[in-house]
Protein backbone atom coordinates (compact mmCIF):
# COMPACT_ATOMS: atom_id res chain seq x y z
CA UNK A 1 0.00 0.00 0.00
CA UNK A 2 1.81 2.79 -0.96
CA UNK A 3 -0.75 5.60 1.02
CA UNK A 4 -2.31 4.85 4.71
CA UNK A 5 -6.35 4.41 4.65
CA UNK A 6 -7.68 7.05 6.26
CA UNK A 7 -10.24 5.82 9.31
CA UNK A 8 -14.02 6.12 8.50
CA UNK A 9 -15.41 9.47 10.65
CA UNK A 10 -12.10 10.91 11.56
CA UNK A 11 -10.06 13.59 10.17
CA UNK A 12 -6.74 12.57 8.50
CA UNK A 13 -6.18 10.42 11.27
CA UNK A 14 -4.52 7.17 8.99
CA UNK A 15 -5.76 3.56 9.89
CA UNK A 16 -2.53 1.52 10.71
CA UNK A 17 -1.19 0.24 7.65
CA UNK A 18 -0.88 -3.61 9.90
CA UNK A 19 -5.15 -3.41 10.13
CA UNK A 20 -5.12 -2.87 6.24
CA UNK A 21 -2.33 -5.99 5.67
CA UNK A 22 -4.56 -7.92 8.17
CA UNK A 23 -7.32 -7.38 6.21
CA UNK A 24 -6.19 -8.59 3.11
CA UNK A 25 -4.49 -11.96 4.59
CA UNK A 26 -7.66 -13.10 5.18
CA UNK A 27 -8.14 -13.08 1.56
CA UNK A 28 -4.87 -14.42 1.15
CA UNK A 29 -6.17 -17.36 3.04
CA UNK A 30 -9.80 -18.14 1.61
CA UNK A 31 -7.96 -19.19 -1.72
CA UNK A 32 -7.52 -22.26 0.44
CA UNK A 33 -11.28 -22.41 0.02
CA UNK A 34 -12.19 -21.21 -3.06
CA UNK A 35 -9.02 -21.98 -5.64
CA UNK A 36 -8.27 -25.42 -3.70
CA UNK A 37 -11.45 -26.90 -2.16
CA UNK A 38 -14.17 -25.07 -4.90
CA UNK A 39 -12.33 -25.09 -7.98
CA UNK A 40 -9.21 -26.54 -8.77
CA UNK A 41 -8.67 -29.56 -6.58
CA UNK A 42 -11.46 -31.17 -4.67
CA UNK A 43 -14.52 -30.46 -6.51
CA UNK A 44 -12.18 -32.26 -9.60
CA UNK A 45 -11.88 -34.63 -7.51
CA UNK A 46 -15.42 -35.54 -6.83
CA UNK A 47 -16.59 -35.41 -10.31
CA UNK A 48 -13.86 -37.38 -11.35
CA UNK A 49 -12.53 -40.01 -9.15
CA UNK A 50 -15.02 -40.34 -6.46
CA UNK A 51 -17.89 -40.23 -8.78
CA UNK A 52 -16.87 -41.58 -11.56
CA UNK A 53 -18.80 -44.83 -11.33
CA UNK A 54 -22.06 -43.41 -9.95
CA UNK A 55 -25.00 -45.61 -10.83
CA UNK A 56 -28.17 -43.99 -11.54
CA UNK A 57 -27.47 -42.43 -14.64
CA UNK A 58 -27.04 -38.87 -13.33
CA UNK A 59 -23.65 -38.21 -13.41
CA UNK A 60 -21.42 -36.29 -10.87
CA UNK A 61 -21.17 -33.17 -12.39
CA UNK A 62 -24.94 -32.77 -12.39
CA UNK A 63 -24.99 -33.52 -8.98
CA UNK A 64 -22.58 -31.03 -7.79
CA UNK A 65 -24.58 -28.08 -9.67
CA UNK A 66 -27.43 -29.40 -8.00
CA UNK A 67 -26.04 -29.58 -4.64
CA UNK A 68 -24.00 -26.38 -4.78
CA UNK A 69 -27.36 -24.20 -6.55
CA UNK A 70 -29.34 -25.97 -3.15
CA UNK A 71 -26.67 -24.41 -1.16
CA UNK A 72 -26.69 -20.99 -2.83
CA UNK A 73 -30.89 -20.80 -2.07
CA UNK A 74 -30.23 -21.43 1.67
CA UNK A 75 -27.40 -18.26 1.13
CA UNK A 76 -29.99 -16.51 -0.92
CA UNK A 77 -32.67 -16.81 2.25
CA UNK A 78 -30.50 -16.12 5.12
CA UNK A 79 -27.28 -14.10 4.31
CA UNK A 80 -29.50 -10.56 3.60
CA UNK A 81 -30.07 -10.90 7.28
CA UNK A 82 -27.00 -12.47 9.03
CA UNK A 83 -24.86 -9.65 8.24
CA UNK A 84 -27.55 -7.19 9.22
CA UNK A 85 -28.03 -8.66 12.73
CA UNK A 86 -24.03 -9.39 13.03
CA UNK A 87 -23.56 -5.30 12.36
CA UNK A 88 -26.56 -4.15 14.16
CA UNK A 89 -25.80 -6.25 17.77
CA UNK A 90 -22.19 -4.76 17.40
CA UNK A 91 -20.36 -8.53 16.92
CA UNK A 92 -19.10 -8.23 13.13
CA UNK A 93 -15.59 -9.72 13.94
CA UNK A 94 -17.54 -12.44 16.36
CA UNK A 95 -19.22 -13.40 12.88
CA UNK A 96 -16.14 -13.45 10.74
CA UNK A 97 -14.41 -15.29 13.35
CA UNK A 98 -16.92 -17.95 14.02
CA UNK A 99 -18.19 -18.72 10.65
CA UNK A 100 -14.68 -18.85 9.20
CA UNK A 101 -13.78 -21.62 11.67
CA UNK A 102 -17.11 -23.35 10.50
CA UNK A 103 -15.75 -23.07 6.88
CA UNK A 104 -12.47 -24.71 8.59
CA UNK A 105 -14.10 -27.51 9.99
CA UNK A 106 -15.99 -28.56 6.82
CA UNK A 107 -12.33 -28.52 4.51
CA UNK A 108 -10.91 -30.58 7.31
CA UNK A 109 -13.93 -32.96 7.32
CA UNK A 110 -13.19 -33.34 3.10
CA UNK A 111 -9.99 -35.82 4.66
CA UNK A 112 -12.82 -38.56 5.41
CA UNK A 113 -13.98 -38.66 1.59
CA UNK A 114 -12.88 -41.64 -0.30
CA UNK A 115 -12.22 -42.83 -3.62
CA UNK A 116 -15.22 -44.55 -3.75
CA UNK A 117 -18.61 -43.26 -4.97
CA UNK A 118 -20.54 -44.39 -1.65
CA UNK A 119 -18.42 -41.35 -0.20
CA UNK A 120 -19.92 -38.90 -2.66
CA UNK A 121 -22.39 -37.33 -0.63
CA UNK A 122 -20.54 -37.24 2.24
CA UNK A 123 -18.11 -35.20 -0.15
CA UNK A 124 -21.15 -33.05 -1.83
CA UNK A 125 -22.59 -32.05 1.62
CA UNK A 126 -19.13 -30.73 3.57
CA UNK A 127 -18.99 -28.83 -0.04
CA UNK A 128 -22.23 -27.16 0.10
CA UNK A 129 -21.92 -26.13 3.87
CA UNK A 130 -18.75 -25.28 3.33
CA UNK A 131 -20.25 -22.67 0.51
CA UNK A 132 -22.35 -21.35 2.77
CA UNK A 133 -20.38 -21.02 5.91
CA UNK A 134 -17.93 -19.41 3.54
CA UNK A 135 -19.99 -16.89 1.77
CA UNK A 136 -21.74 -16.20 5.72
CA UNK A 137 -18.00 -14.75 6.71
CA UNK A 138 -17.78 -13.10 3.14
CA UNK A 139 -20.59 -10.60 3.81
CA UNK A 140 -18.79 -9.79 7.01
CA UNK A 141 -15.62 -9.49 5.54
CA UNK A 142 -16.84 -6.98 2.84
CA UNK A 143 -18.81 -5.14 5.34
CA UNK A 144 -14.86 -4.52 6.71
CA UNK A 145 -13.59 -2.78 3.93
CA UNK A 146 -15.75 0.05 5.27
CA UNK A 147 -13.04 -0.09 8.49
CA UNK A 148 -10.35 0.08 6.60
CA UNK A 149 -10.71 2.46 4.03
CA UNK A 150 -12.39 5.73 2.91
CA UNK A 151 -14.02 6.45 -0.02
CA UNK A 152 -10.88 8.29 -1.37
CA UNK A 153 -9.17 5.04 -0.69
CA UNK A 154 -11.38 2.10 -1.14
CA UNK A 155 -10.35 1.41 -4.46
CA UNK A 156 -6.63 1.04 -3.55
CA UNK A 157 -7.92 -0.91 -0.37
CA UNK A 158 -10.35 -2.91 -2.25
CA UNK A 159 -8.11 -4.00 -5.33
CA UNK A 160 -5.43 -5.07 -2.82
CA UNK A 161 -7.58 -7.43 -1.05
CA UNK A 162 -8.46 -8.91 -4.51
CA UNK A 163 -4.53 -9.39 -5.63
CA UNK A 164 -3.68 -10.90 -2.16
CA UNK A 165 -6.66 -13.38 -3.09
CA UNK A 166 -5.22 -14.56 -6.40
CA UNK A 167 -1.73 -14.46 -5.10
CA UNK A 168 -2.67 -16.40 -2.07
CA UNK A 169 -4.58 -19.23 -4.61
CA UNK A 170 -1.36 -19.01 -6.66
CA UNK A 171 1.20 -19.97 -4.03
CA UNK A 172 -1.35 -22.24 -2.19
CA UNK A 173 -1.73 -24.30 -5.76
CA UNK A 174 2.13 -25.08 -6.41
CA UNK A 175 2.37 -26.00 -2.89
CA UNK A 176 -0.43 -28.59 -3.13
CA UNK A 177 1.25 -29.33 -6.40
CA UNK A 178 4.87 -30.01 -5.54
CA UNK A 179 4.03 -31.85 -2.42
CA UNK A 180 0.93 -33.93 -2.81
CA UNK A 181 -0.52 -34.30 -6.35
CA UNK A 182 2.37 -34.64 -9.08
CA UNK A 183 4.94 -36.57 -6.68
CA UNK A 184 4.07 -40.45 -6.73
CA UNK A 185 5.16 -40.12 -2.63
CA UNK A 186 4.46 -36.70 -1.71
CA UNK A 187 5.25 -35.23 2.05
CA UNK A 188 4.96 -37.70 5.15
CA UNK A 189 5.14 -40.74 2.37
CA UNK A 190 1.69 -39.94 0.87
CA UNK A 191 0.29 -41.19 -1.75
CA UNK A 192 -3.27 -41.54 -4.13
CA UNK A 193 -3.89 -44.54 -2.95
CA UNK A 194 -7.60 -44.13 -1.95
CA UNK A 195 -7.29 -40.20 -2.80
CA UNK A 196 -4.95 -39.79 0.34
CA UNK A 197 -3.24 -37.28 -1.57
CA UNK A 198 -5.91 -35.13 -2.06
CA UNK A 199 -7.99 -35.85 1.37
CA UNK A 200 -4.37 -34.53 3.11
CA UNK A 201 -4.83 -31.41 0.27
CA UNK A 202 -7.92 -30.51 2.05
CA UNK A 203 -6.30 -30.78 5.95
CA UNK A 204 -3.81 -28.46 4.50
CA UNK A 205 -6.06 -25.86 2.69
CA UNK A 206 -7.82 -25.92 5.95
CA UNK A 207 -4.73 -25.61 8.29
CA UNK A 208 -4.08 -22.14 5.95
CA UNK A 209 -7.00 -21.30 6.35
CA UNK A 210 -7.27 -21.32 9.97
CA UNK A 211 -3.54 -19.50 9.96
CA UNK A 212 -4.50 -16.54 8.07
CA UNK A 213 -7.81 -16.12 9.16
CA UNK A 214 -6.63 -15.02 12.46
CA UNK A 215 -4.89 -11.74 11.46
CA UNK A 216 -7.93 -9.63 11.12
CA UNK A 217 -9.71 -11.14 13.99
CA UNK A 218 -6.81 -9.14 16.60
CA UNK A 219 -5.90 -6.68 14.39
CA UNK A 220 -9.34 -5.11 13.12
CA UNK A 221 -11.71 -4.05 16.26
CA UNK A 222 -14.92 -4.92 17.11
CA UNK A 223 -17.72 -2.35 15.75
CA UNK A 224 -20.36 -0.35 17.98
CA UNK A 225 -23.70 -2.16 17.56
CA UNK A 226 -27.07 -0.08 17.61
CA UNK A 227 -28.80 0.42 21.00
CA UNK A 228 -30.87 -2.56 21.79
CA UNK A 229 -33.67 -0.76 22.03
CA UNK A 230 -33.39 -0.50 18.02
CA UNK A 231 -32.52 -4.31 17.65
CA UNK A 232 -34.78 -6.27 16.49
CA UNK A 233 -35.52 -10.10 16.60
CA UNK A 234 -34.23 -12.56 13.35
CA UNK A 235 -37.72 -12.45 11.47
CA UNK A 236 -38.18 -8.56 11.72
CA UNK A 237 -34.65 -8.40 9.89
CA UNK A 238 -36.13 -9.22 6.41
CA UNK A 239 -38.44 -6.35 7.53
CA UNK A 240 -36.04 -4.08 7.75
CA UNK A 241 -34.11 -5.03 4.91
CA UNK A 242 -37.19 -4.68 2.45
CA UNK A 243 -37.90 -1.02 4.02
CA UNK A 244 -34.07 0.06 3.26
CA UNK A 245 -34.29 -1.55 -0.40
CA UNK A 246 -37.63 0.72 -0.85
CA UNK A 247 -36.01 3.65 0.38
CA UNK A 248 -32.90 2.91 -1.95
CA UNK A 249 -34.86 2.62 -4.69
CA UNK A 250 -37.08 5.81 -4.12
CA UNK A 251 -34.37 8.39 -3.38
CA UNK A 252 -31.81 6.34 -6.00
CA UNK A 253 -32.92 3.91 -8.46
CA UNK A 254 -30.00 2.85 -10.12
CA UNK A 255 -27.71 1.92 -6.96
CA UNK A 256 -30.67 -0.26 -6.79
CA UNK A 257 -30.67 -1.56 -10.65
CA UNK A 258 -26.95 -2.29 -10.38
CA UNK A 259 -27.02 -4.05 -7.56
CA UNK A 260 -29.48 -6.34 -9.34
CA UNK A 261 -27.55 -6.64 -12.31
CA UNK A 262 -24.45 -6.83 -10.35
CA UNK A 263 -26.00 -10.25 -8.13
CA UNK A 264 -26.54 -11.73 -11.69
CA UNK A 265 -23.22 -11.71 -13.90
CA UNK A 266 -21.40 -12.44 -10.23
CA UNK A 267 -22.93 -15.29 -9.93
CA UNK A 268 -22.06 -16.04 -13.80
CA UNK A 269 -18.19 -14.95 -12.90
CA UNK A 270 -18.21 -17.69 -9.57
CA UNK A 271 -19.58 -20.20 -11.77
CA UNK A 272 -16.77 -19.87 -13.91
CA UNK A 273 -14.08 -20.57 -11.33
CA UNK A 274 -16.43 -23.29 -9.18
CA UNK A 275 -16.95 -25.55 -12.66
CA UNK A 276 -14.30 -24.58 -14.93
CA UNK A 277 -11.56 -27.15 -13.68
CA UNK A 278 -14.26 -29.65 -13.83
CA UNK A 279 -15.00 -29.24 -17.13
CA UNK A 280 -11.35 -28.95 -17.91
CA UNK A 281 -10.87 -32.42 -16.60
CA UNK A 282 -14.47 -34.37 -17.68
CA UNK A 283 -14.75 -32.72 -21.04
CA UNK A 284 -11.19 -31.35 -22.65
CA UNK A 285 -9.25 -34.06 -21.44
CA UNK A 286 -6.62 -31.90 -18.92
CA UNK A 287 -4.89 -34.36 -16.59
CA UNK A 288 -6.37 -33.83 -12.59
CA UNK A 289 -3.03 -32.91 -11.54
CA UNK A 290 -2.75 -30.44 -14.90
CA UNK A 291 -5.58 -28.76 -13.60
CA UNK A 292 -3.74 -27.26 -10.27
CA UNK A 293 -1.15 -26.07 -13.32
CA UNK A 294 -3.97 -24.21 -15.24
CA UNK A 295 -5.08 -23.09 -12.12
CA UNK A 296 -2.15 -21.22 -11.22
CA UNK A 297 -1.95 -19.88 -14.46
CA UNK A 298 -5.44 -18.50 -14.94
CA UNK A 299 -5.52 -16.82 -11.29
CA UNK A 300 -1.83 -15.08 -12.54
CA UNK A 301 -4.16 -14.08 -15.88
CA UNK A 302 -7.11 -12.33 -13.58
CA UNK A 303 -4.70 -10.52 -11.53
CA UNK A 304 -3.07 -8.70 -14.69
CA UNK A 305 -6.53 -8.44 -16.02
CA UNK A 306 -7.78 -6.77 -12.74
CA UNK A 307 -4.57 -4.56 -12.43
CA UNK A 308 -4.48 -3.82 -16.12
CA UNK A 309 -8.39 -2.57 -16.59
CA UNK A 310 -8.04 -0.41 -13.53
CA UNK A 311 -6.00 2.14 -15.63
CA UNK A 312 -9.05 1.67 -18.26
CA UNK A 313 -11.60 2.13 -14.84
CA UNK A 314 -10.30 5.50 -14.21
CA UNK A 315 -10.64 6.80 -17.62
CA UNK A 316 -13.95 5.11 -19.35
CA UNK A 317 -15.48 4.37 -15.82
CA UNK A 318 -15.96 1.21 -14.46
CA UNK A 319 -19.50 0.62 -16.21
CA UNK A 320 -17.80 -0.11 -19.76
CA UNK A 321 -15.40 -2.14 -18.60
CA UNK A 322 -17.54 -4.48 -16.94
CA UNK A 323 -19.59 -4.82 -20.06
CA UNK A 324 -16.43 -4.67 -22.43
CA UNK A 325 -15.56 -7.75 -19.67
CA UNK A 326 -18.36 -9.55 -20.25
CA UNK A 327 -18.60 -9.42 -23.75
CA UNK A 328 -15.37 -10.66 -23.87
CA UNK A 329 -16.51 -13.79 -21.63
CA UNK A 330 -19.29 -14.40 -23.66
CA UNK A 331 -17.45 -14.92 -26.93
CA UNK A 332 -14.98 -16.56 -25.49
CA UNK A 333 -17.59 -19.17 -23.32
CA UNK A 334 -19.29 -19.68 -26.89
CA UNK A 335 -16.01 -20.62 -28.73
CA UNK A 336 -15.50 -22.88 -25.93
CA UNK A 337 -18.84 -24.50 -26.09
CA UNK A 338 -17.57 -26.09 -29.34
CA UNK A 339 -14.06 -26.93 -29.54
CA UNK A 340 -12.44 -29.64 -27.75
CA UNK A 341 -8.77 -30.70 -26.62
CA UNK A 342 -6.80 -29.90 -23.46
CA UNK A 343 -4.98 -26.85 -26.53
CA UNK A 344 -8.26 -25.34 -26.74
CA UNK A 345 -9.03 -25.39 -23.23
CA UNK A 346 -6.16 -23.52 -22.43
CA UNK A 347 -6.30 -20.40 -25.20
CA UNK A 348 -9.94 -20.16 -24.84
CA UNK A 349 -9.79 -20.94 -21.02
CA UNK A 350 -7.47 -18.38 -20.32
CA UNK A 351 -8.60 -15.63 -22.99
CA UNK A 352 -12.25 -16.19 -20.65
CA UNK A 353 -10.08 -15.44 -17.27
CA UNK A 354 -8.08 -12.42 -18.59
CA UNK A 355 -11.61 -10.64 -18.29
CA UNK A 356 -12.96 -12.23 -15.03
CA UNK A 357 -10.57 -10.03 -12.67
CA UNK A 358 -11.62 -6.74 -14.27
CA UNK A 359 -15.39 -7.31 -13.84
CA UNK A 360 -14.74 -7.96 -10.13
CA UNK A 361 -12.45 -5.67 -9.56
CA UNK A 362 -14.67 -2.76 -11.84
CA UNK A 363 -18.17 -4.00 -10.13
CA UNK A 364 -16.91 -3.13 -6.57
CA UNK A 365 -14.94 0.39 -7.91
CA UNK A 366 -18.65 0.90 -9.63
CA UNK A 367 -20.62 0.77 -6.42
CA UNK A 368 -17.49 2.74 -4.53
CA UNK A 369 -18.30 5.70 -6.92
CA UNK A 370 -21.89 5.15 -6.05
CA UNK A 371 -21.91 5.28 -2.53
CA UNK A 372 -23.33 8.60 -0.87
CA UNK A 373 -21.10 9.69 2.40
CA UNK A 374 -22.40 8.36 5.45
CA UNK A 375 -23.98 5.12 3.56
CA UNK A 376 -20.91 3.50 2.60
CA UNK A 377 -21.29 0.36 5.68
CA UNK A 378 -24.78 -0.04 4.34
CA UNK A 379 -24.55 -0.18 0.13
CA UNK A 380 -21.79 -2.79 0.52
CA UNK A 381 -23.50 -4.72 3.08
CA UNK A 382 -26.58 -5.05 0.37
CA UNK A 383 -23.93 -4.69 -2.42
CA UNK A 384 -22.22 -8.57 -0.42
CA UNK A 385 -25.93 -9.92 0.22
CA UNK A 386 -27.76 -9.03 -2.60
CA UNK A 387 -24.46 -11.10 -4.69
CA UNK A 388 -25.63 -13.99 -3.29
CA UNK A 389 -29.44 -13.68 -3.55
CA UNK A 390 -29.10 -15.80 -7.11
CA UNK A 391 -26.35 -17.31 -6.00
CA UNK A 392 -28.13 -20.71 -7.05
CA UNK A 393 -29.19 -19.92 -10.50
CA UNK A 394 -25.56 -20.77 -12.34
CA UNK A 395 -25.26 -23.76 -10.17
CA UNK A 396 -28.58 -24.95 -10.89
CA UNK A 397 -28.78 -24.05 -14.65
CA UNK A 398 -25.18 -25.68 -14.90
CA UNK A 399 -26.33 -28.51 -13.92
CA UNK A 400 -30.54 -28.54 -15.39
CA UNK A 401 -28.32 -28.13 -18.98
CA UNK A 402 -25.89 -31.09 -18.10
CA UNK A 403 -28.88 -33.45 -16.68
CA UNK A 404 -31.30 -32.44 -20.11
CA UNK A 405 -29.41 -33.12 -23.01
CA UNK A 406 -26.95 -35.71 -20.66
CA UNK A 407 -23.94 -34.06 -21.64
CA UNK A 408 -21.41 -31.79 -18.88
CA UNK A 409 -20.26 -29.44 -21.76
CA UNK A 410 -23.98 -28.56 -22.04
CA UNK A 411 -23.66 -27.11 -18.68
CA UNK A 412 -21.48 -24.19 -20.53
CA UNK A 413 -24.78 -22.98 -21.50
CA UNK A 414 -26.34 -22.35 -17.83
CA UNK A 415 -23.12 -20.36 -17.17
CA UNK A 416 -23.34 -18.46 -20.30
CA UNK A 417 -27.52 -17.36 -19.97
CA UNK A 418 -26.59 -15.99 -16.50
CA UNK A 419 -23.82 -13.86 -17.60
CA UNK A 420 -25.47 -12.71 -20.70
CA UNK A 421 -28.99 -11.78 -18.56
CA UNK A 422 -26.15 -9.63 -16.30
CA UNK A 423 -25.02 -7.75 -18.88
CA UNK A 424 -28.65 -6.85 -20.20
CA UNK A 425 -29.33 -5.83 -16.92
CA UNK A 426 -26.08 -3.63 -16.43
CA UNK A 427 -26.88 -1.90 -20.39
CA UNK A 428 -29.88 0.47 -19.01
CA UNK A 429 -27.75 1.10 -15.61
CA UNK A 430 -26.36 4.82 -15.87
CA UNK A 431 -22.68 4.84 -14.61
CA UNK A 432 -21.30 6.85 -12.24
CA UNK A 433 -19.13 9.92 -13.07
CA UNK A 434 -15.81 9.28 -13.41
CA UNK A 435 -14.87 12.67 -13.01
CA UNK A 436 -16.04 11.07 -8.88
CA UNK A 437 -13.57 8.53 -8.91
CA UNK A 438 -10.92 8.31 -6.24
CA UNK A 439 -7.60 9.99 -6.84
CA UNK A 440 -4.73 7.77 -7.96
Amino acid sequence: MSAPAIEPGTAGRPVPTGRVVAWGVWDWGSAAYNAVILTFVFSVYLTDAVGVDLPGGITANTWLGWSLGLAGLFIAVLAPVTGQRADAGGRRRLSLGVWTALTVITMAGLFFVQDDYHYLWLGLLLLSLGSIFFEFASVSYNAMLHQVSTPRTIGRVSAFGWSMGYFGGIVLLLICYVGFIAPDVGWFGVTSQDGLNIRMVAIFAALWFALFGLPVLFAVPEITGAPAAKRVGFFASYGVLFRDLREMFRTSPHTVYFLGASALFRDGLAAVFTFGAVLAVTVYGINSADVLIFGVVANVVSAIGALTAGRFDDRLGPKTVIVFSLSGMLISGTILLFVSGPTMFWIFGLFLCLFVGPAQSSSRTFLARLAPVGKEGQLFGLYATTGRAVSFLAPTLFGFFTFVFDADRAGIVGILLVLGLGLLALLPVRPPATAAAPPA
